[in-house]
């Protein structure tokens, strides 16, 4: 390691251990697990960053390189913005950025601060790309700009929401809608972009408001073949042997529910079972970046498998907001 570097994590551990009024002087034994929590945080940060990076600039090719020359129009807050601009004449970039504000003040309630701030950061990051990146046109054909655009698109939304953030708002509303009215997010984001294609068909052409609908659907499907989908809950089940630190870490950091089976390992010495507690929570699809970032922190070595809820009642799930 970098003898830089290695300075800079100790640095930060001890400002941790300060903050957690840790006695003084700081061992080795105390500041060594501390450092192993940052390299984690930071391997995971960067490999957020790279699939909000990567998603922002197929984002972008889908909005400039289709929609965008052809005044097409999508769904969602971006389906909003295409809309304005094609109004108002107004930079894109600036749009997306005003329009989404509502919802990203929204999601400090509803996901949590982290979350906002990373798709605050996401967002700008997009506008900036769809203002001073040149894409080429692709094509005129309308058919294949409603298809390839909304698949672009779609797969920049996926990626990004794959890293942990959001550059299309809407998804926090719907969450938010869901967990105070009890309908499902996706019947909320069928009702929002009911409205946005009917005043596009008002204020553009029924036309362009039909191929809107092609260019939404197709990008949906990409971001759930990319994240399986946004209004979809996540059953997961953890087996590790730190199982009483993973369940105080879910309960306390993560504000999560959790169920403790008491299983037995069949895999154990000599061919004999063993005691073991297996943990068991839901949560959605956009807090699962922050849960695999803790486990890791725990134990690296955990089995984690993950099912698709397609529906739930009741418990905490939808009362209390990740931290």
């Amino acid at each position: 390691m970098n003898p830089l570097f290695g300075k800079l994590l100790v640095d930060i551990a001890k400002q941790r251990l300060k903050a957690k009024q840790a006695p003084k002087p700081y061992t080795q034994i105390q500041i060594t697990p501390v450092i192993d929590n940052i390299k984690v945080e930071f391997s995971h940060a960067i490999k957020e960053s790279i699939f909000i990076i990567i998603g922002v600039f197929s984002a972008g090719f889908g909005l400039k390189g289709f929609l965008l020359p052809n005044h097409f129009i999508d769904g969602g807050a971006t389906g909003i913005s295409l809309l304005l601009q094609n109004i108002t004449a107004l930079p894109l970039g600036i749009l997306l950025l005003i329009v989404n504000i509502p919802f990203l003040i929204l999601a400090t309630q509803t996901i949590g601060k982290k979350f906002a701030l990373k798709s605050v950061i996401a967002i700008t990051f997009l506008a900036l790309v769809v203002h001073f990146v040149d894409y080429p046109t692709i094509t005129e054909d309308k058919l294949l700009i409603a298809v390839f655009g909304g698949f672009f698109l779609g797969l920049g939304i996926g990626l990004a929401m794959r890293g942990g953030s959001v550059i299309d708002g809407t998804e926090v509303l719907a969450i938010y809608l869901s967990r105070k009215m009890s309908i499902t997010v996706g019947d909320v984001l069928l009702l929002i972009n009911i409205v946005i294609f009917s005043f596009g068909a008002y204020v553009l052409s029924m036309e362009t408001a039909l191929y809107a609908i092609l260019t939404y659907l197709s990008a949906a499907k990409t971001v759930d073949f990319v994240v399986d989908g946004v209004e979809e809950y996540l059953g997961i089940t953890i087996i590790s042997e730190k199982h009483e630190e993973i369940r105080i870490m879910v309960t306390e950091k993560l504000r999560r529910a959790c169920t403790i089976y008491a299983g037995k390992g069949g895999f154990g010495v000599h061919g004999k079972s063993y005691d073991k507690d297996i943990i068991y929570t839901v949560m959605t699809r956009l807090e699962l970046a922050k849960l695999y970032t803790e486990i890791d922190k725990i134990d690296k070595n955990a089995f984690v498998t993950i099912g698709i809820v397609k529906d739930l009642k009741g418990g905490m799930i939808k009362r209390k907001p990740l931290k």
